[in-house]
């Protein structure tokens, strides 16, 4: 399992596991802002914080997998 993930970094940094990395960055760009966006609203409540990472996490999470169903990797 670790020779597996230590492939794929190396893959990764060398620029040679993802098709298009400016697709990637901007998909994942966008779920990371949206993330910390509720983030930051949720935060500004008085409500433990918490409550805002575990919202910002979960919305994060769910959104992801719709931001990155077409990446393609090499």
């Amino acid at each position: 399992m670790f020779e597996l993930g230590w492939f794929s970094a190396k893959l990764f940094f060398k620029g040679k596991l993802i098709r298009d990395p400016l697709y990637f960055i901007q998909q994942a760009s966008i779920g990371v802002g949206f993330g910390l966006l509720v983030l930051v609203l949720l935060g500004q409540l008085e409500i433990p914080l918490c409550l805002p990472i575990t919202a910002a996490s979960l919305t994060t999470g769910v959104l992801m997998p719709f931001l990155l169903k077409d990446f393609k990797m090499k």
